[in-house]
């Protein structure tokens, strides 16, 4: 079993940055495929980054590319999304999510029912 702990949140002006960390537990970031989705209120679920198990590979919605990046520190086995150039459409609560590789490494998960383990979610506002 997998838990997955998110921390950085908070309210930030538009055009400020935050930082989102994952931690996990019973698995190690490398040993994962993880995500950062965001849904905000009466929207569905959205992909915002992922990464693949194997670190070479990034996803980004299109709306966060050149602002946002996915990484992963393994010495702290955590997971991070740099947010930069806020906006307030950034507005959300942000979930990281992981599942297993299933045969490639490489591969990166954009669908929302292909991750198992999900955290309880962060609140991002950006006010304008």
């Amino acid at each position: 079993q997998v838990q997955l702990v998110e921390s950085g949140g908070g309210l930030v002006q538009a055009g400020g940055s935050l930082s989102l960390s994952c931690a996990p537990s019973g698995r190690t970031v490398s040993r994962l495929a993880m995500g950062w989705f965001r849904q905000a209120p009466g929207k569905e679920r959205e992909i915002v980054a992922a990464l693949s198990q194997s670190g070479y590979n990034t996803y980004y919605a299109d709306s966060v590319k050149g602002r946002f990046t996915i990484s992963r520190d393994g010495d702290k086995n955590t997971l991070y999304l740099q947010m930069n150039s806020l906006k307030p459409e950034d507005t959300a609560d942000y979930f990281c999510a992981a599942r297993l590789s299933d045969y490639n490494a490489d591969d990166y998960y954009t669908d929302h029912w292909l991750y198992r383990y999900w955290g309880q979610g962060t609140q991002v506002t950006v006010s304008s």
